[in-house]
């Protein structure tokens, strides 16, 4: 009998493919509340829960901060002169601290740093769970009576949110600085009408914007790869399929943060 391929087939086979799609969808909500409701719990923060977490967000953050402020240093000087360039040839010298805060600050620094973050903390956090599930850690783990989910999964969570957090914080705090210096030199005569032009593209909106729009990017680069691997069936071998699924989900979510972000900024 020859394969179906009736327009009911084809129905049938995009309804199993979205009905898939959105269970994925579903176990990594509900990986994301778990890990909240734990993250709340005062008995994950016991003496070993609390030494594990100390060290995934010291080294998760340690090896990242150095190399992405460095980084990030370097594109605001090279973004900032060509701004400042280009703003002073057309006469519009008034509003180039203005863009500068808007398009770095705003926009470029957490979205670089939740990249930045995935790359050298969460996906290589996430790399050492699937390593752990495959290699039957995760299964010793639970027959001892210890909860893999707290003791493992918790602290790579948080140290991945933190990293974001901490990177997006201080290369802010630094794309300011060097904005200001690039403006108005070492000289403290330009400071209140700096704090002005700051303080009125900071709204409490568009702060209020900018504090969710970073915890959401640290939340979705760090749960993200951690879901992809525990929504996977543990094997020898990696899961290859699973990552890149993760991987795609965590770009969309990044996608949709950003562009509600520029909704709610610019509406």
């Amino acid at each position: 009998m020859p394969p179906m391929t009736s327009p009911q087939g084809t129905l049938a086979a995009l309804a199993r493919n979205a009905g898939q799609w959105l269970l994925g969808w579903w176990r990594t909500v509900h990986l994301a509340a778990l890990l909240t409701v734990m993250a709340l719990s005062p008995s994950s923060y016991r003496a070993a829960n609390r030494q594990a977490m100390a060290r995934h967000v010291y080294l998760g953050t340690a090896q990242s901060l150095l190399g992405f402020t460095l980084l990030s240093l370097l594109i605001s000087i090279v973004v900032i002169r060509i701004v400042l360039v280009t703003s002073q040839s057309y006469g519009l010298t008034q509003y180039a601290l203005e863009m500068v805060v808007r398009v770095l600050v705003l926009e470029l620094i957490p979205l670089a740093a939740a990249m930045f973050a995935a790359l050298r903390c969460t996906i290589p956090l996430s790399a050492e769970v699937a390593a752990l599930r495959s290699g039957g850690g995760w299964d010793a783990l639970a027959a001892q009576g210890v909860d893999p989910m707290r003791s493992e999964v918790l602290p790579r969570a948080v140290a991945g949110t933190f990293c974001a957090l901490m990177l997006a914080a201080v290369s802010g705090v630094i794309t300011l600085v060097v904005a200001y210096l690039s403006v108005y030199g070492f000289t403290g005569a330009g400071f209140a009408a700096y704090t002005h032009t700051v303080g009125r593209i900071f709204t409490p909106a568009v702060s209020l914007i900018f504090v969710l729009k970073i915890l959401f990017l640290g939340l979705t680069v760090a749960l993200m790869p951690i879901a992809s691997v525990l929504d996977a069936v543990p094997r020898r071998r990696a899961n290859t399929s699973a990552e890149l699924q993760g991987l795609v989900r965590m770009l969309l979510l990044i996608v949709i943060i950003e562009a509600a972000s520029l909704v709610g900024n610019y509406s």
